[in-house]
């Protein structure tokens, strides 16, 4: 058994009489190394939900997109991932500077499946794999401590239909974000930035709205 239940849990396992289930489930589901069938599911997504910790003890979850295989299973107990170019807040960053810890949630929603992991987390900018993703900027490794599949029962079957433009690939321009032509930004905004926000056309933080109301955020 691994240390997956805390007091907390066996509590309210003890209230609705699942101990006995809640054991066997670990047992058959929980492992500390990444099995073949679960590296194939983890390398054929192209998303996955970030769940960390703020200083405040708030967390944070945060949805990151690539790719399809744009994270890697680097070794059994290892796994990595790019960090992009986002809005400057840094905040699923800046909460694994101080915790560390995270959860990651890999979704499969065409054949439903799920498969979760608990592990450690810890970034470098000079990591070797940057060199693999184009305008990452720095990458994420994760050491696992357990990972585990969910009963795909409740997950609602929906269709890809797309891969976003603004995923960064190699030998290709990536188009300029939206909020980077809000015209109140632009003076918190690099030159390079600004001069590319001012040719596509400056907007309004209404409009800005209205772009994500419609999709094209």
């Amino acid at each position: 058994m691994s240390n997956l239940y805390g007091p907390q849990h066996r509590n309210v396992q003890a209230q609705l009489q699942t101990t006995a289930l809640a054991d066997a489930v670990e047992s058959f589901i929980v492992v500390n190394t990444i099995p073949p069938e679960h590296q194939g599911f983890i390398e054929s997504r192209d998303m996955f939900f970030l769940s960390t910790v703020d200083h405040r003890g708030f967390p944070t979850c945060s949805y990151k997109g690539g790719q399809p295989g744009f994270v890697k299973v680097v070794d059994q107990t290892t796994l990595a991932f790019p960090l992009y170019d986002g809005n400057g807040m840094f905040l699923s960053l800046g909460n694994l500077h101080t915790h560390p810890k995270v959860g990651m949630l890999f979704i499969d929603f065409e054949t439903p499946h799920r498969v979760r992991v608990h592990g450690t987390a810890s970034v470098t900018e000079s990591d070797p794999l940057l060199s693999a993703y184009p305008e990452a900027q720095q990458i994420v490794r994760v050491q696992l401590e357990e990972m585990f599949i969910n009963c795909p029962r409740y997950i609602h079957r929906y269709q890809r239909i797309d891969t976003s433009p603004y995923v960064p690939q190699a030998a290709c321009e990536t188009p300029l974000a939206a909020w980077k032509r809000i015209a109140p930004l632009q003076p918190v905004l690099d030159a390079d930035t600004q001069a590319k926000a001012l040719a596509s056309g400056l907007i309004s933080p209404e409009e800005y709205g209205a772009l994500v109301q419609a999709g094209k955020g």
